[in-house]
């Protein structure tokens, strides 16, 4: 087990490596940070323009090679560059990924677990009433797309506030400015906070929901009629025990998988989270950062998404192990 992942860890490194170097090329060959300067009146001279792109390394004349030289040896040094304006990249990437930690995290651990409940249980009523609840539902979502799923619930919410006469959902911000008054006062600021939490992270939870469930039952459907259940019913176990120690572990291992490639999806519905529910994390930074055309901020957000998706399929990784005993003794490595 530990040299099947001290092998993925080592590729996984390399992979972030040119995902990272290919994030910064492409952002540095097609986006134009000189534009920033174009629109200011009065326009400042070329060479003071030039002068102060050379001190970010943002200068689109400086040949590319030296860029990424530059922007490289920064990265290796834990320094992602500076912004068109001149401020640290770093601590402000830091800062919004701990916003959008707190937007995503809570989302997607529900959103996985319930899609991966509801699927088996789908499956196990297959052709039931409940099956096809889950099914219709499901589908339904997964034809709505993230910003759709985001702006029905505000309406729903905006409706059920003034049907109820208090403001019970908010869902711009994390917070409310001067929490500390009006009905929900008691509450304090971590009450005020999860009142604003609600409805970004039932969207998070809904969209992942969907995946989830199709997938699961899928797997589920593929086992329940295996031999290994089979033989564990004949051996005594009542149908719901097989289904659980033996059916659902067996199809939990390809959804190990799975979560690795639907991370990226994660990331990006909480982009569009994040901008409709006024979250100031890294979904919302990268979009504004792409109309500024600010090359180290788009370069070290996709280094970022980078090491998430590799982390999430390491993780999955070592899911797989557990859940597998033949990657532990060596028979699948």
């Amino acid at each position: 087990m530990a040299a099947f992942l001290l092998r993925r860890t080592a590729n996984y490194a390399v992979l972030v490596v040119l995902a990272a170097s290919l994030a910064y090329l492409l952002a540095a060959a097609a986006l134009r940070p000189r534009a920033n300067f174009e629109d200011r009146a009065p326009r400042p001279p070329e060479a003071v323009v030039d002068a102060q792109l050379t001190r970010l390394n943002l200068n689109d004349r400086t040949p590319l090679a030296d860029r990424y030289r530059t922007w490289a040896a920064g990265v290796a040094r834990g320094d992602f560059g500076r912004t068109w304006q001149g401020e640290p990249v770093t601590p402000e990437l830091w800062r919004r990924l701990g916003v959008s930690l707190r937007l995503l995290l809570l989302g997607a651990v529900l959103g996985s677990v319930l899609g991966v409940l509801l699927g088996a249980y789908a499956a196990v009523r297959r052709g039931q009433a409940a099956d096809r609840f889950i099914t219709l539902g499901s589908y339904l979502l997964l034809a709505m797309p993230v910003f759709v799923l985001a702006v029905l619930l505000q309406i729903a919410a905006s409706r059920a506030n003034d049907a109820i006469g208090l403001h019970v959902f908010a869902w711009v911000g994390e917070s409310t400015p001067g929490a500390s008054e009006g009905p929900f006062g008691a509450l304090g600021g971590a009450g005020d906070r999860m009142r604003h939490l609600l409805l970004p992270t039932a969207t998070i939870a809904l969209s992942q929901l969907a995946l989830y469930s199709r997938y699961q039952r899928s797997m589920m459907l593929d086992v329940l009629n295996a031999d290994f259940v089979r033989t564990a019913r004949a051996k005594g176990l009542r149908r719901r025990g097989a289904l659980l120690r033996h059916g659902l572990r067996t199809a939990l291992i390809p959804m190990t998988t799975y979560f690795a490639y639907t991370f990226g999806l994660l990331l990006l519905g909480g982009m569009f989270t994040e901008k409709i529910f006024g979250w100031h994390g890294i979904g919302e930074w990268l979009v504004d950062s792409v109309t500024r055309g600010d090359v180290n901020v788009v370069a070290a957000v996709n280094c970022l998404a980078a090491c998430g998706v590799l982390l999430a399929g390491l993780a999955s990784d070592v899911v797989y192990g557990i859940l597998d005993p033949r990657v532990r003794t060596g028979v699948a490595a």
